[in-house]
């Protein structure tokens, strides 16, 4: 007979018998909780991107200092991209007898691609804030839209004509915010929005103006992606292309650690449902011996099985992926829907990715954990037929296991999108395995020390896991595998959220002030005392281009990456200082205070960029800066923590090194929301200051927090989920056992209620073990996952080893104790006759 229609007849037979439910559910459960979770964090973690997209306002900026070139944007349009353009330049503006510095953005239809321009009504009397209100649209010709800023500086009120170069515009409303304000330092001087239209009657553009010409890109991501890829092998110097990831640290350091942390989440849900169906597999290997049997009898040879199971199980583990990812598309799109309600954000539709992932895993999970046993269950003897007491051997076990492994690390390094990451978690559970199987054998050894002589229920607990010591060890350790996974992710959750509040405290700070001149720092400092801020510390910065590296020409084409370019191509802000600020960690080399002054100048590098670049300790660096070339050696690497806000360079030289070239200073400050005014004294007594904002970075990462917040609830509850499949799977895989154990102490006299205490206190032992074996191996692992995977910090807690013995002890005995109700009812003489 055909083997792949014998298969299905057979497939068809069990399904209709009962003997695949268990199966079936565990691994339905499986694909459904890895594919939910895959698709539910492919749209959060678009949608986080599209939300911080909104800093840009658009998916993409190219950004030059001369006019672009026009095929830029007809590239874009052919790829069915969405398009607009910007100019934005400083300027003096006048009103009456007042002049003030004032960044103007000269802005084309369609602007802006993602976000929202918001305006709003001026303050009045009657009225201190009016409702904000949407734009539609831009601002006509021969009209501009301002901030507060320059009403209050100028007294400027809706319908007055101010004065902008040669042109006369009349301000028609106030400006309450802007998508794209506050990204990459752009000037938060006041500003001011006139439509492109206007700009030529200005005459304001001329040769050797300050200007900046943008181009806005949005679309589809893969077109998206297709766009960079193509115009970065077009770029000339001095042009550049950015999206959010690229503007800054702090929103790509939010964005990286969100994401790792979702795949950490999906990871999880991967190593309980492998526990789940490892178990279920387990239990139908043991109830098919026998028809194994019966077929080796008939003539059946060993690869005849083998190939009979291979379709069987290739045909179920199709089936049940592609109903787990049904089951999974319904529901990541009633929790989107629910998350839609609840954040008031609208999640996109989430790609094929996610199909994909949870049919692999389906077939992974399945096929890498039934090998062992097929390989073992072509072996079973046609003697059994008559002498059931006959074992199989298992010289396949561990190669077989050691290929579901191997198929299983290359998953979780495809999930969690980085190999660090998903090899330290599969090595992190893969010696867990080993020191859990030790430690679970000699923590046998000692209870069966504490057992009584006599009947009680808790002599009979102990001689059923005596009785059953290597199933009953692969129980506790899949149910702390299940355990582990949980506990790590609550972990991990609690610690990631407090670290990300603590990196935003309440006082962090919101303004940046750059071009600060020597001269003007002690004046600056009792401004500061005069308002009662406290004193920043102040830093100097000189600006230069990088030349050469390790004597040889920077040539752009040396550097595939784009954001690699797009680093080389910008100019650098280069400081210098005698300590290592807080927020900066020496991960390789030597600070100079730490070793004796070198002949040759000395530079420390930001760890990130460095390994953009492909830069290493003992490179050579050229700059060109303030007409003058300077060379210096990098003799350390520093890991900076963007998140705090504070003034932070990529590039740090030892002090003396750049002390004859010119030097302007920069800071950063908190400014309270009731010392607003003050920001208007620091205006008109330093009015060549860059003041920049950057309070709505940070509310938009703390907006980014709370998303991934809920988005980490909702992932740990199908995570959960996994973890009672894992219970389910695990009591069931002994179930027949216990029918005819029941079956016997009951003909023998024993009540329902002993048999009912005896499991109590085997599930009890069970749960024990699997607690223990959770708490220990979810503090190191949390410990390793925070410090060199998504660099928070752990903070270990005795309540962890409380609470997760506690409740693997509960669970596992009351969900034990109820998945065993049936057995106690079977009728002895109808168990034994069978």
């Amino acid at each position: 007979m055909n083997m792949i229609r014998l298969s299905l007849r057979m497939l068809l037979r069990d399904w209709r018998a009962g003997e695949l439910h268990i199966l079936t559910l565990a691994l339905i459960i499986a694909v459904s909780s890895v594919a939910t979770v895959s698709f539910f964090s492919d749209r959060v973690q678009k949608a986080l991107v599209l939300e911080s997209n909104q800093l840009l306002g658009g998916d993409l900026l190219v950004m030059t200092d001369n006019p672009l070139p026009t095929g830029y944007a007809e590239q874009a349009e052919r790829l069915g991209l969405k398009t607009t353009q910007l100019v934005k330049f400083p300027s003096m503006i006048s009103f009456g007898d007042g002049n003030l510095l004032t960044s103007i953005k000269a802005i084309a239809p369609g602007y802006p691609l993602r976000g929202e321009l918001k305006l709003a009504d001026p303050p009045t009397e009657e009225m201190v804030a009016h409702p904000v209100r949407i734009a539609q649209g831009i601002p006509e010709p021969g009209t501009v839209w301002v901030d507060g800023k320059v009403m209050s500086a100028l007294k400027v009120s809706l319908g007055d004509k101010i004065e902008i170069g040669a042109a006369e515009l009349t301000v028609m409303s106030m400006v309450e915010s802007e998508p794209d304000h506050s990204v990459g330092f752009v000037s938060m001087n006041p500003r001011l929005l006139m439509n492109e239209q206007d700009l030529a009657v200005t005459r304001l553009i001329q040769p050797g103006s300050r200007i900046s010409y943008q181009l806005l890109i949005a679309g589809e991501d893969g077109r998206v992606a297709e766009f960079r890829r193509w115009i970065s092998e077009r770029l000339s110097p001095g042009e550049r292309v950015e999206g959010i990831q690229d503007a800054r640290p702090e929103i790509r350091s939010a964005l990286d650690r969100a994401g790792k942390f979702l795949s950490l989440a999906a990871l999880a849900s991967v190593v309980v449902a492998a526990a789940a169906v490892a178990l279920a597999i387990r239990r139908f290997i043991q109830r098919h011996l026998d028809g194994c049997a019966v077929m080796r009898c008939l003539g059946a040879t060993e690869s005849d099985l083998l190939r009979l199971y291979a379709y069987y199980f290739a045909m179920l583990g199709s089936a049940t992926s592609f109903l787990g990812c049904a089951f999974a598309v319904l529901a990541q799109e009633f929790l989107s829907y629910w998350l839609e309600e609840l954040l008031g954000i609208t999640l996109p539709l989430p790609s094929m990715l996610p199909f994909m992932q949870g049919i692999l895993t389906g077939m992974v999970l399945l096929l890498g954990f039934a090998l062992p046993p097929l390989l073992n269950l072509r072996q079973v003897p046609a003697l059994r037929v008559i002498r059931r007491d006959l074992e199989i051997a298992n010289p396949h076990s561990l190669a077989g296991y050691g290929f579901g492994i191997a198929m299983l690390s290359v998953l979780f390094v495809w999930k969690a999108g980085s190999f660090q990451l998903g090899i330290m978690i599969m090595s992190g559970f893969l010696l867990a395995v080993v020191v859990f199987g030790l430690a679970g054998l000699l923590l046998i050894r000692l209870f069966l020390l504490t057992r009584p002589q006599g009947s009680s229920p808790w002599s009979y607990g102990l001689a059923n896991i005596r009785r059953r010591a290597i199933p009953s060890l692969v129980q506790a350790t899949a149910l702390g595998l299940g355990m582990m996974a949980l506990l790590t992710l609550t972990l991990t959750r609690n610690d990631l959220l407090e670290d990300w509040h603590a990196r935003l405290p309440e006082n962090a700070p919101n303004r940046f002030l750059v071009n600060v001149q020597p001269d003007q720092q002690e004046k600056l400092m009792a401004f500061f005392d005069e308002h009662a801020i406290p004193r920043p510390k102040i830093f100097p910065m000189v600006r230069g281009r990088l030349t050469k590296i390790n004597d040889r020409p920077i040539n752009l084409d040396d550097f595939p990456d784009p954001r690699a370019k797009q680093l080389i191509n910008r100019e650098f802000n280069l400081s210098w200082t005698d300590t290592l600020q807080p927020d900066n960690e020496i991960v390789a080399g030597q600070w100079w205070q730490e070793k004796p002054a070198s002949l040759s100048p000395e530079l420390s590098m930001e760890d990130g960029f460095a390994e953009t670049i492909g830069l290493k300790l003992g490179d050579r660096l050229a700059f060109y800066a303030g007409g003058r070339d300077f060379s210096a050696t990098i003799t350390s690497l520093r890991k900076v923590d963007w998140d705090t806000f504070q003034v932070n360079f990529f590039a740090v030289v030892r002090p003396g090194v750049l002390d004859s070239y010119p030097a302007s200073y920069i800071t950063s400050f908190y400014l309270p929301p009731d010392k607003q005014s003050a920001m208007q004294e620091m205006v008109h007594a330093f009015p060549n200051f860059l003041v920049i904002d950057v309070a709505s970075v940070i509310e938009r990462v703390q907006s980014m927090i709370e998303q991934v917040t809920r988005a980490i609830e909702f992932v740990f509850l199908f995570t959960l989920l996994a973890g009672f499949a894992v219970m389910y799977a695990a009591i069931a895989s002994t179930q027949d056992e216990r029918i005819y154990e029941a079956a016997i102490f009951r003909t023998l006299g024993a009540r329902k209620q002993q048999l009912a205490r005896a499991w109590a206190v085997e599930f009890a032992v069970l749960g024990t073990l699997a607690g223990f074996f959770a708490a220990v191996g979810a503090s190191v692992l949390g410990f390793l996952i925070g410090k060199y995977a998504l660099h928070i910090t752990y903070s270990p807690s005795l309540w962890i080893g409380v609470v997760g013995v506690l409740v693997s002890v509960l669970g596992v005995t009351v969900i034990g104790l109820i998945g065993t109700r049936a057995t106690l009812s079977q009728p002895p003489l109808l168990v034994l006759r069978k």
